[in-house]
């Protein structure tokens, strides 16, 4: 089955309009202003209609945040996914979705197969599980590097909730991905840039027709 695709961190029209005619199925709209993609909600707002009226879900990528920068979030973009990026304890993770009434995505962090076990606690709690790269100790965001982990250490494994791949992904290595993970949704945003925060139409487009070319 070809997997599924999110772009994230999407900030431009020509980058909206490359992922929904692409066949994206999730947009990414990141809210961290350490990040090169930072968005006002109200701005991302203003992009995500084109993609909802052609049934693409919206995404509010979040890192730790507070009550207010998510009432913020949900008033300038009504996602119809929160993804929570940072280190959320399940407990917080209960509170975002009560909430915002919206479904959550949560970031596990990987570097060694010791770190799935955390799925354990935020199944229960939330829509969708990802699977990044774990940063380094002294990185200043938690995701965007465009650095992959060993794909190798999720095949086979089975988790309660539908699960996505990020982390080092690009139109060049997504097949090898798909086969080594077992990935049914893939996330990708570096990978799809000519520098960093600047989404590039043509990549965006070679990565979801290599996609579509997984077998």
């Amino acid at each position: 089955m070809t997997p599924a695709t999110k772009i994230c961190g999407v900030s431009t029209p020509e980058a909206v309009r490359a992922a929904v005619e692409g066949g994206a199925a999730f947009l990414g709209f990141m809210f961290f202003p350490q990040s090169p993609r930072n968005i006002d909600p109200e701005a991302a707002g203003r992009l995500a209609p084109a993609a909802r009226a052609r049934g693409v879900k919206i995404v509010a990528v979040v890192v730790d945040p507070s009550d207010n920068e998510i009432d913020a979030v949900m008033a300038g973009l009504a996602p119809d996914l929160i993804q929570l990026h940072g280190k959320e304890p399940p407990a917080r993770v209960r509170e975002i979705g009560e909430r915002t009434g919206r479904g959550i995505i949560k970031v596990i962090p990987v570097s060694e197969a010791a770190d799935l076990s955390a799925t354990k606690a935020y199944e229960p709690l939330v829509e969708h599980l990802m699977f990044e790269t774990k940063p380094a100790k002294d990185a200043d965001r938690p995701g965007g590097l465009g650095v992959a982990f060993d794909w190798t250490l999720l095949k086979g494994h089975r988790f309660a909730r539908p699960w996505f791949l990020a982390g080092g992904l690009n139109p060049w290595n997504v097949a090898e991905a798909v086969a080594a993970s077992g990935a049914p949704i893939l996330d990708v945003s570096s990978g799809v840039e000519r520098g960093p925060g600047l989404k590039d139409p043509a990549l965006i487009q070679a990565f979801l027709d290599a996609v579509r070319r997984v077998q």
